[in-house]
């Protein structure tokens, strides 16, 4: 019999309604500041404090700062990786079938309870900056100025109070400094904050600030072992489109040109990122890109010497990206220092997802495999998590607002949530043996970008078992002390039998306790899969 969880205590499930669910204030003493940090789509491997290789010559000094102060999470994952469900499942503390934000593109209901609504009636203030992406107006804050939709890493529109405004700058930059703003001359001090600060960055299509566009153009990346794959008995991997060497479009997401001489970018299907730029900023763009653009075309590059190229143009694009969301971490830490705040404030970063950093030859995220299954988590909060703190045990986004609750400590208002907090193993309370011993994950984007097939699964310490459904029906299985880089489907070796008999009972039982219905296994209609496929041919220009 699987150990789930000893805290987890399942109460009725909120379902989705028309009417605002209200929650009464209380009145509250000092407490907890919390202030959430969170990335789009910053892989684990681009953070130096967990030591991947792609990052000694591409630190990320500031965020370093949070292990060095406090707690890295080394096994921390997400329920469902994508951007918008993400989002919504830190929210609600809900999975995405509970909350009803299954894939972007749907309708968030903003009326259920969320943390922030929970916060607010506790008496902190609350509020948000940057990326929003669940559609409509942002419930429960304070304060609120998001960046529309996807958003764009120059000259970006915000709303704010209903007005939309584009904002001359940086996507970055824009968003560091509102934070700063509301932070030191627009909060009620006198109150406890909870303050989520979102980036833009470092999403596709990865344009670094003007101060950074060449900040990496003489490193080379290594290159990753498995960037040219053989996949054996994985269906979905082989089936997907997010190579970099054959999904990214030239213009668009690797800068090139379309000859010699030229700053007119290749292939480039969504023009607005570039043409939204002010004439300073692209003449500086194209100062900085012509060099090395020409020096591409004089070089002939073909089959496995392009594709190795696009991969040292990726990594110099994302990592110059993630060079300006370090230095807003930098000066958001050093302001709550100065102040004192540090003292009083627990400081989060975190990404809604993991990332492709050219393992298995991929960009984007989606799969269950680890790179984008698993995401960066750093906390710090002086007097309560030591200096140095390496947490190990398996951690979800579905926990954070359990855990921010606690912190702040707001009890008996989680409600239909279905994490739990991991504040003890925080504060040393709580044995990580305790903790939870088998994670959710559930896929539903399909067909979408990069056409990775709808697929659920569960992760324990060892094992995963995964089931890709759909127009397919295939299972794999992986023993992730063997082969951690999940290159080996065994799910037909008979040396694991009973392992994956009783990984059947685990997902079996885990699908009961979340509520997880058959609803959940609808089959896309095959004329909106053979649409989806023409139209991705379309944009990459076949």
């Amino acid at each position: 019999m699987f150990r789930f969880s000893k805290l987890l205590v399942l109460v009725s499930l909120v379902f989705l309604n028309c009417k605002e669910e209200t929650i009464e204030p209380e009145k509250s003493d000092k407490k907890t500041n919390i202030l959430f940090i969170m990335a789009d789509d910053h892989a684990i491997q681009a953070i130096s404090a967990y030591g991947h290789p792609l990052t000694q010559q591409a630190p990320t000094p500031n965020i370093d700062r949070l292990a060095k102060n406090g707690a890295l999470f080394t096994h921390s994952y997400v329920t469902n990786s994508i951007c918008g469900p993400s989002r919504a499942v830190i929210l609600t503390g809900k999975h995405s079938h509970i909350n009803g934000f299954r894939q972007n593109g749907d309708q968030f209901n903003g009326n259920q309870v969320t943390l922030p609504k929970i916060l607010k009636s506790a008496g902190y203030e609350t509020a948000i900056v940057g990326k929003w992406h669940l559609h409509g107006e942002p419930q429960g804050f304070d304060y609120s100025k998001i960046i529309v939709d996807q958003g764009n890493y120059y000259n970006p529109d915000f709303i704010e109070k209903g007005d939309t405004t584009r904002i001359q700058g940086y996507a970055t930059d824009i968003i560091t400094n509102d934070a700063l703003n509301w932070l030191q001359n627009k909060r009620n001090d006198s109150l406890p904050f909870f303050m989520m600060v979102h980036h833009k960055a470092p999403h596709r299509n990865w344009m670094p600030a003007l101060r950074h566009m060449n900040k990496y153009d003489s490193v080379q990346f290594p290159l990753p072992d498995t960037y040219f794959p053989s996949f054996e008995n994985q269906q979905a991997a082989e089936a997907q489109l997010q190579t970099i060497y054959d999904d990214m479009y030239e213009g668009h997401d690797l800068k090139m040109s379309k000859e010699y001489g030229s700053t007119e970018l290749a292939h480039n299907p969504w023009t607005t990122d570039f043409e939204r730029m002010s004439p300073e900023q692209r003449n500086a763009w194209d100062k900085a890109y012509l060099p090395k653009n020409d020096a591409f075309h004089q070089a002939n590059l073909k089959g496995k010497d392009l594709a190795k190229w696009k991969f040292q143009r990726y990594m110099q694009d994302y990592m110059a990206t993630i060079a300006a969301v370090d230095e807003g971490v930098g000066k958001i830490l050093d302001y709550l220092e100065e102040s004192g705040l540090d003292k009083n404030t627990l400081v989060v970063y975190t990404s809604d997802q993991g990332f492709y950093m050219g393992e298995k030859g991929w960009f984007d995220k989606r799969f269950m495999y680890e790179e984008s299954f698993g995401s960066p988590l750093l906390m710090q909060l002086p007097g309560i998590i030591s200096a140095e703190t390496k947490v190990d045990a398996m951690v979800q986004n579905l926990d954070f607002a359990q855990t921010f609750l606690d912190f702040a400590g707001v009890e008996g208002k989680s409600g239909a949530m279905q994490g739990q907090s991991f504040k003890g193993l925080l504060d040393g309370s709580m044995n990580p043996e305790d903790f939870r011993d088998v994670l959710y994950y559930h896929y539903y984007d399909y067909p979408a970008f990069h056409m990775v097939k709808k697929h659920y699964g569960i992760r324990t310490a060892r094992y995963k078992l995964m089931h890709f459904y759909d127009d397919i029906d295939s299972w794999e299985f992986y023993d992730l002390y063997k082969d951690p880089k999940e290159l080996n489907n065994i799910i037909d070796d008979r040396t694991y039998s009973s392992v994956i008999e009783d990984m059947h009972d685990k997902l079996d039982s885990i699908q009961k306790v979340y509520k997880v219905t058959e609803k959940e296994f609808d089959k896309a209609p095959k004329a909106a899969v053979d649409k989806a496929y023409k139209q991705f041919r379309r944009l990459r220009g076949k």
